[in-house]
């Protein structure tokens, strides 16, 4: 089966585009691994520090939301489009975490497997502790198996890597590119709907796997 449905968007590119949208048009059981960072205001909304949008602040406070509704909706199109025993890579804050995510499995064929503390190494804000990590839940698509999916299994569980300065929401490129190399082979694709500084396309682009995805607000028209 092919992966895409029409030619309005491209494999190995900078989609501009609706993450949704972008979905819609791949092939139901065709990626074999997902990453998605939910563009939340979490932590600002919990902190209300009053100086959102000033100084180092600005560029996230700029981004395009999703309303828990939207995170949902990416979710259930994320677990349409992978493959039986696919993995999906999610994002979440310190508040999403200790709240819990099940609630946005529901209705999907995603178990909770696993998950992974990146450690930036550079303290950020907080009135008690202040921020450090961001968490990495990982999904895997039924059926659960571990034994043909997931072939490294040196990857501790506390990464610590600078992010790359090329978009608010950075991730660690190592890490991810760890992560694909360990549930994907050549010829897979490998998705990112809401991919912001395009760090999975970086990944992908250094270990040969094929990328398909998008951001709404960055990418090529």
């Amino acid at each position: 089966m092919t992966l895409l449905k029409s030619g309005t968007y491209s494999v190995n590119k900078k989609n501009k585009a609706d993450g949704l949208q972008l979905l819609a048009d791949i092939n139901d059981g065709t990626v074999a691994a997902a990453f998605f960072d939910p563009q939340y205001r979490g932590v600002l909304d919990k902190l209300k520090y009053g100086n959102e949008g000033k100084s180092r602040g600005k560029a996230r406070c700029e981004l395009v939301q999703m309303s828990e509704e939207t995170i949902v909706d990416f979710i259930k199109e994320i677990d349409r489009v992978l493959k039986s025993s696919g993995h999906l890579f999610l994002w979440v804050d310190k508040f999403h975490l200790c709240q819990g995510i099940l609630s946005w499995l529901t209705d999907t064929n995603l178990n909770l497997v696993d998950m992974v503390v990146w450690d930036k190494g550079k303290i950020g804000m907080g009135y008690r502790t202040r921020r450090r990590s961001e968490y990495l839940i990982v999904l895997q698509k039924s059926p659960v198996r571990a034994k043909g999916c997931w072939n490294d299994h040196a990857i501790p569980d506390v990464w610590e890597e600078k992010a790359p300065k090329i978009h608010p929401h950075s991730k660690p490129i190592e890490l991810q590119k760890r992560l694909i190399a360990a549930t994907t082979a050549n010829g897979d694709y490998v998705l990112d709907p809401a991919a912001g500084g395009y760090s999975v396309y970086e990944a992908c682009k250094e270990l040969g796997r094929d990328f398909i995805g998008g951001d709404i607000e960055y990418g090529e028209d």
